[in-house]
Parts: C-alpha cells; sequence; structure tokens
C-alpha cells in the first residue's frame, strides 16, 4: 500500500466511526495484530520443538547413509585399484616376456644368418681357388665362371638347380 491509499481509508473510517471512536478502534486493532504475532510465533515453536526430534533422527540418518556410502565407494575404489594394479604387473610381465622371447628368436636368426653368411663365404672362397688352379692348367673351351655350389646332395651351377648328385 502506497501513501495516498493509506490516507483515503483513514479519511473513510473518520466519516464512518467518528473522531471520539478512532482511537478505541486503532487501539483494538493494534491489540488483535500484538495477539495474532504472538500465536503465531508460538505455533511455530510448538512446531520447531515437535519437529526436532524428527530432523535430529532425519540428520543421524542422513549421516550414516553418507558414512555408508562413503566406505563402499572407498571399498569399490580399492578394489579398483588393485585390479587395475594386478592387470599392469600381469600385462607388464607379459610384455617383459615377449620381449625376453622376441630378442632371443633375432639373436638366434643372427646367428643363423651369420652361419649361413659365413658358408657362402667358405664356399665362394674354395670357388676362386678351383677356378684359380683350373686358369693354371691350361684348360680350354668354355669355362663356368661360377663354380658349383654344394647344398647337401644337391648341386647349383650357373643358378640353375641340378638336383640330387652322387
Amino acid at each position: 500500500m502506497s501513501g495516498p491509499e493509506i490516507f483515503v481509508i483513514i479519511i473513510v473510517a473518520l466519516l464512518l466511526f467518528g473522531a471520539e471512536k478512532l482511537p478505541d478502534i486503532a487501539k483494538t486493532l493494534g491489540k488483535g495484530m500484538r495477539d495474532f504475532r504472538k500465536a503465531t510465533d508460538e505455533i511455530k515453536r510448538e512446531l520447531e520443538t515437535s519437529t526436532a526430534d524428527i530432523r535430529s533422527d532425519i540428520n543421524d540418518v542422513t549421516d550414516s547413509i553418507k558414512k555408508d556410502v562413503t566406505e563402499v565407494s572407498d571399498k569399490i575404489n580399492r578394489d579398483v585399484n588393485e585390479v587395475s594394479e594386478s592387470i599392469k604387473s600381469d600385462v607388464n610381465n607379459m610384455t617383459s616376456e615377449v620381449r625376453n622371447e622376441v630378442n632371443d628368436v633375432a639373436g638366434t636368426i643372427q646367428n643363423d644368418a651369420k652361419e649361413a653368411a659365413d658358408n657362402l663365404n667358405q664356399g665362394t672362397q674354395s670357388t676362386q681357388s678351383t677356378q684359380s688352379t683350373q686358369d693354371t692348367t691350361g684348360t680350354q673351351g668354355t669355362q663356368n665362371t661360377q663354380a658349383p655350389i654344394n647344398y647337401g646332395n644337391d648341386v647349383v651351377s650357373d643358378g640353375n638347380y641340378r638336383g640330387y648328385t652322387d
């Protein structure tokens, strides 16, 4: 309500009740408002006291639930961390085993390749010595520029496979 509205209400009250009865009406109205405030305050106080036990019970239950949820959450986190650490450890172990096996295989392959290269070098050296012996004896006709290379019982010369020989 604004000022002009209140002013209109006061003038209407003066006209209806007169100037003598207006202070009594205001006194009664003030007393009624005071009693109304006391009643509402008492109702609020009674509601607060009667619901205090319920509120404390609700707070206790809420705290208990929060505590239980926190404990379960912590346990789940610990379990997940344990499982993930176990998986990481297993993966690391497998990885190191695979690396070791790969290194072993690589070493074996390198050794085999070195042996094969050494065998080829020995075969080439014996071929070169055979060619130099033939050249000094004065053999005529076409000569093989490559001597046969023996692989077990198989003979390869001029790049052609000759098959089994005794």
